[in-house]
């Protein structure tokens, strides 16, 4: 009655793990992300491969959609096909401004195209008796299998491994498990011919591991106990290891093109001019080990590091660069980190105190109690900043490996390295947890002010595609210092801001078909911009009115929007006499010209939609009745507005401005804004060196996280009513609709929609999949708290 459980864990709220029956009746072999994270493929001992995917894109909610299998044959190998996708990093240009430079697109061709070039998903496995098996996914949720000896000679496959050409071929290497046998290459089409998924194959050039041809040790490593390919797209270059009962040896292969000799006679015939010699492909060995002790387990980078050549001299020009380094667990309990390609030393971990054997007698005492607590299974994060394994006790660990590697490095270099590694993940999605464990509060203002200065560098289109990104980079760094935590409302705010901008703008229709060039949105920016008359009238009546039409259903729906939009005008407006005390929220945005700007012209476009629908409004409690609250906050507003426009121009508002803004309290009701609560995740009590220990399903207190007393306003109250962060509808105290939380930032939001209005429902469709601050979602318990 074993039933094959699947845990899956988000890094950052570890305890919370989601065990989901898989369904395999045997023992699960592979276990295999995509590259977004968001499906998972598992295959087990009896051929059976399922795929699983993200239920409502909930983390911690997970179904089987789809699967293949081959009846009774054992998977030893399993991968997704490769998409095409592939940004290169050139770590010796990490100094240029431009990301054009540091990182660059690679041309490399899906495994297989749907019409239009578009790449068909899938996966490929092999299995132990040499049969390789590939799976498309149709558009249409149909799967197209098909099942092809790798060789007419089938034989057992004990270990295999995938990897992917830039040309759009795969390439499978096989071994028997005996280091007596050679290790084989084959090279594996897919393509669909007729509706039928059809696989061709081809042997490549085998090898042997140089340990076996060496007499001193042709018998003393038997079996070959790893084989990877150094990165899933580089299919030229191969790690090996070979062991006995007590070491091991690692040896590093390299594919090349090699020009074959031709006979002097055959010379003077027909001389070989240039590209006429005829060429071979053959293994050669980059780099072997000496004897190690016996590995339990490897775990490879997954960065696609752009070395100018295989040169070794040239990638240890770069050895101190995260990334370069794979990972080698021994039955010891230590780690090590060597170079991919040279396999020199570069960090050691001995695994923590309770492992490790301090004296004679404790060494005599474990070696008659049993083999040592070892890694069986290890990954390196994308960064290559982080390690998790799992031991043979069943505990998961995750270790922080040094952007040094060990090394003592200048504060400027260690900097350097995070922010080239913050730019990438910037400039392609990827998460960045793991470079977050490295960040130690007095860098925090270093590196987000060298961030801003290196985005700001970028040209206007590149920088409108990050626009978000930064700024959710910004929020979680300045997480980590207690003295730029107050800032991280603020950047939360404006991502808030500038999405309700781009909704409310889109919103609006031009009113004839035969429009100019620019949308009605952008010659609402250009106006405001120009027109600076402190009277919101005025810069009304320059607007094609017309254009701002909108059926009143779709007005009172927003009310909620617009209203955060006015309270958080008039919350910032009020806040400007106490300008000198930086930790609190909202301080940045008083020299933000460009936020502000983005206020203005929500402040106008609201206006003319309360003429068509008052009830849309934005409420303000005043102490005078015949007050216009609106037009009294734009004249406030447009003259903070003018003193911050030009970035390099920022003048101090005069007394006048101070003055009035003093007396707002005393003119209308100041609101309490919401401000995100302080996340319960696990990188903030991660800032010391300390060793932290966690038990799966049960979420640690804050301990070590102190919050000063002017947080107070972050951390909720059991009893205080809750809100939905993203329709900034109140849930009441104890929520009786299902939330789901972000598991970066906390944001919580209801799971299902209350709405049936389409503008709504599209303001909700754009975070359906993340967060505003791009992290996932997971369902909450419902009666959180």
């Amino acid at each position: 009655d074993l039933t094959h459980m699947v845990h899956i864990i988000d890094t950052e709220h570890p305890w919370d793990v989601y065990s989901v029956n898989s369904g395999h009746a045997e023992v699960i072999t592979c276990l295999e992300w995509d590259q977004s994270g968001s499906r998972l493929l598992s295959a087990d001992a009896d051929g059976h491969i399922k795929c699983w995917s993200m239920t409502d894109h909930l983390a911690n909610s997970w179904e089987n959609t789809v699967g293949s299998m081959v009846e009774g044959d054992p998977v030893v190998a399993l991968s997704w096909l490769h998409n095409g996708v592939k940004l290169a990093l050139h770590v010796e240009k990490s100094g240029a401004s431009n990301f054009g430079e540091k990182f660059s697109r690679v041309k490399f061709s899906p495994s297989l195209t749907l019409f239009g070039g578009k790449p068909m998903e899938g996966w490929i496995a092999v299995t132990i008796s040499g049969l390789v098996t590939v799976s498309l996914l149709k558009p249409n949720g149909q799967v197209l299998t098909s099942t092809e000896s790798l060789c007419r000679l089938r034989c057992r496959v004990a270990l295999a491994d995938v990897a992917f050409t830039g040309g759009g071929n795969i390439v499978v290497a096989t071994s028997d498990g005996s280091s007596t046998s050679p290790v084989q290459f084959y090279k594996v089409c897919v393509s669909v011919v007729n509706e039928k998924c059809k696989i061709d194959t081809e042997i490549l050039p085998s090898l042997f591991m140089r340990c076996t041809t060496d007499p001193a040790r042709k018998d003393k490593y038997p079996a070959i106990t790893h084989l990877k390919f150094l990165a899933r797209d580089m299919s030229e270059q191969v790690l090996l290891c070979a062991s006995n009962q007590n070491s091991s040896i690692v040896e590093c292969w390299s594919l090349r093109k090699e020009g074959l000799p031709v006979n002097n006679i055959f010379q003077q015939i027909s001389p070989v001019v240039g590209d006429k010699q005829p060429m071979i492909l053959k293994w050669r060995i980059l780099s072997a080990t000496n004897d190690l002790d016996r590995v339990s387990a490897v775990a490879l980078p997954k960065l696609p590091i752009s070395l100018t050549n295989t040169d070794l001299k040239v990638a240890n020009d770069t050895k101190f660069f995260p990334g370069l380094g794979l990972a080698l667990a021994f039955h010891d309990g230590s780690v090590h980190i060597v170079h991919r390609l040279s396999l020199q030393m570069m960090a050691v971990f001995y695994g923590s105190s309770s492992q490790r054997p301090v004296d004679e007698q404790t060494i005599k005492r474990q070696r008659t109690a049993g083999p040592l607590v070892h890694f069986k299974a290890m990954q390196l994060s994308w960064t290559s900043l982080a390690l998790a394994g799992i031991d043979s006790h069943g505990k998961l660990s995750m270790l922080r490996i040094s952007p040094s590697m060990g090394h003592v490095l200048d504060m400027n270099m260690s900097l350097r390295h995070l922010l080239f590694l913050l730019e990438y993940c910037m400039v392609t999605g990827y998460d960045w947890w793991d470079i977050l464990l490295h960040v130690q509060p007095n860098m925090v203002q270093n590196l987000v002010e060298k961030l801003h200065e290196e985005y700001t560098r970028q040209n206007a289109a590149l920088q409108q595609v990050l626009s978000t990104r930064i700024v959710a980079m910004k929020a979680s760094l300045c997480k980590l210092s207690s003295s730029t935590i107050a800032r991280v409302c603020d950047y939360h705010a404006k991502l808030f801001l500038i999405a309700i901008s781009c909704t409310l703008k889109s919103l609006l229709r031009p009113h004839f078909l035969n429009t100019p060039d620019k949308s009605p949105g952008d010659r609402l920016t250009e106006i405001c911009s120009k027109i600076t008359d402190i009277d919101i009238d005025k810069v009304m009546i320059n607007l094609k009115t017309e254009e701002f039409v909108l059926e009143m259903t779709t007005l009172q729906s927003l009310q909620q929007l617009i209203q955060w939009v006015g309270d958080f005008v008039l919350y910032l407006l009020a806040s400007l006499p106490n300008q000198g005390s930086p930790v609190r929220p909202g301080h940045s945005f008083l020299r933000d010209g460009a936020s502000l700007g983005m206020f203005r012209e929500l402040m106008v476009v609201i206006r003319i939609w309360g003429l068509l629908k008052p009830s849309c409004l934005p409420v303000y409690t005043a102490t005078s009745d015949t007050q216009d609250s609106m037009s009294l906050l734009f004249r406030l507003l447009t003259k903070l507005w003018l003193c911050c426009r030009e970035e390099n121009h920022i003048t101090e508002p005069d007394d006048t401005l101070i003055d009035e803004c003093c007396l707002l309290p005393s003119q209308l009701l100041i609101p309490n804004i919401d401000w995100l609560p302080i996340n319960d995740g696990i990188i903030s009590k991660l800032q010391n060196k300390q060793l932290v220990r966690l038990q799966f399903g049960k979420a640690p207190g804050l301990v070590g996280h102190t919050v000063s007393s002017q947080f107070d306003a972050f951390v909720r109250a059991p009893g205080q009513p809750k809100i939905d962060h993203l329709r900034r509808l109140h849930l009441g105290a104890y929520p009786t609709e299902e939330c789901k939380s972000c598991t970066r930032c906390g944001c919580v939001t209801m799971l299902k929609s209350p709405n049936k209005v389409t503008a709504v429902k599209q303001w909700e469709q754009r975070w359906i999949k993340n967060c505003l601050c791009g992290g996932l979602w997971r369902r909450m318990p419902l009666s959180y708290s």
